[in-house]
């Protein structure tokens, strides 16, 4: 079956079967693997994405259900010389440790951060609900999100900033070292 979708901003369409899952269909056919499988169960939460704008856990969704639809991933959040407010957040408050689960909870953050860009406490505990993180008791997670609705409310992106400096030789050395 040919199934066409638009990931990240890119046409993606490619012949699949009927019940391959949209977590297999972003890993395997656009070669995206920042979305993790976790517990193919929709518990873990490390396949989240965004299916045109709302969250889903890509392990329950078919790919042929995401035919025509928007999909973005925490690659089309950010990458490694680009990161979005979020994933900066993430980095320069600890928010991750071994980092499987993290994509799914910066795509949750993303999320709420859209609907809310002043969330408290509870309301990012309740986005993030969905998303298990076995390694930390979620306060880092919590902090980073925080940070991350400050420099979003405030139109900061010090990364981005930072990187465009870096690419016009304003600054040298690694990523980070002159934020």
């Amino acid at each position: 079956m040919r199934v066409q979708m638009e990931i990240n901003g890119i046409r993606t369409e490619s012949n699949t079967d009927a019940t391959t899952l949209l977590s297999d269909f972003i890993r395997e056919e656009a070669g995206l693997t920042g979305t993790h499988a976790g517990c193919d169960t929709s518990n873990c939460g490390a396949c989240t994405v965004l299916l045109d704008g709302r969250v889903v856990k890509s392990c329950t969704v078919l790919a042929v259900q995401a035919a025509g639809r928007k999909v973005t991933t925490i690659e089309g959040l950010g990458d490694a010389n680009d990161l979005s407010p979020v994933q900066y957040a993430f980095w320069k408050k600890h928010g991750l440790q071994c980092g499987f689960c993290t994509p799914g909870m910066i795509v949750s953050a993303y999320a709420l951060l859209q609907r809310n860009p002043d969330p408290d406490e509870e309301e990012i505990r309740n986005a993030l609900a969905g998303n298990l993180c076995r390694c930390t008791g979620y306060v880092k997670i919590v902090e980073s999100v925080r940070y991350a609705a400050k420099l979003t409310r405030e139109g900061k992106t010090p990364f981005r900033a930072a990187a465009r400096r870096r690419k016009e030789g304003e600054i040298h050395g690694p990523p980070g070292e002159s934020l």
